[in-house]
């Protein structure tokens, strides 16, 4: 005798949300085509619910970033395409952008401890202008200004002439932001730590990128990157064991 089918509340009751969200992920393709009865209602089955499930996996978090976010939603859409072992091979790959993600993050991090201490020394003699700091940096003229005027650098001017010159502290500085900018930290992370390095502080800065203050009324995941990428590792890993539990259901679904 078949299962009998489950409706939309039981479907929202099993994984904790509103019945709107579930017929949300249907309108966004998260979910398998869902039968109807003639007057309407949904009929869905014990598949449906695990891939709910994953869903629930993949989106608990809002945000964790354009790469990771379009690399989930393709896993996910896999599976409501009715192909469990093709979205199973997309999440090893999702897996291994996390992980390439958290390893930039970390390296940029270690980069910074190092530039702390004075482990990296800009072999500059004379100091630069902007458009020559610029160039050697491999960043806009824009950005430069914009980094300045978003308070992670102040820039000495030529008394002559009112011109930026960047010297070697500056473009080592420099350095330091574009890669921490470059691995997915936010402006407002890296301005953070910035400011309790000019403090003098010296030991804890990777802490201080990672930790927003108390003030910081609006937080972003890139705000505290080390530790969400850490969440979302274990969350891809979660993942992978979900749809190795569909991959079973599906396999024995064909015998």
């Amino acid at each position: 005798m078949p299962a009998p089918y489950l409706r939309t509340s039981d479907i929202a009751k099993a994984v904790g949300v509103h019945p709107n969200t579930v017929r949300l992920y249907e309108e966004w393709g998260l979910l398998s085509p869902i039968p109807r009865t003639a007057s309407g209602y949904r009929q869905f089955t014990e598949f449906h619910l695990e891939q709910m499930r994953l869903a629930r996996l993949a989106f608990a978090d809002p945000w964790h970033g354009r790469r990771i976010r379009k690399s989930i939603v393709t896993v996910v859409k896999q599976s409501a395409l009715g192909d469990v072992p093709g979205a199973r091979e997309m999440a090893d790959e999702h897996l291994a952008l996390v992980r390439l993600e958290r390893t930039q993050a970390e390296s940029a991090a270690d980069f910074l401890e190092g530039w702390a201490v004075g482990k990296s020394v800009e072999p500059m003699l004379t100091s630069l202008q902007i458009g020559a700091a610029a160039r050697l940096l491999d960043v806009s003229t824009d950005r430069l200004r914009n980094w300045e005027r978003d308070g992670l650098i102040k820039v000495p001017r030529d008394p002559n002439n009112g011109y930026r010159r960047y010297g070697a502290a500056e473009i080592g500085r420099l350095r330091v932001i574009r890669l921490l900018r470059s691995a997915g930290y936010s402006t407002m992370a890296i301005l953070r730590m910035m400011l309790y390095f000019d403090q003098g502080q010296r030991d804890g800065l990777r802490q201080a990128l990672d930790t927003p203050r108390p003030d910081e009324d609006i937080i972003f995941a890139t705000d505290r990157w080390l530790s969400t990428l850490a969440e979302t590792e274990e969350q891809a890993l979660k993942i992978i064991a979900q749809l190795d539990k569909m991959l079973r259901q599906f396999q024995a679904g064909k015998r």
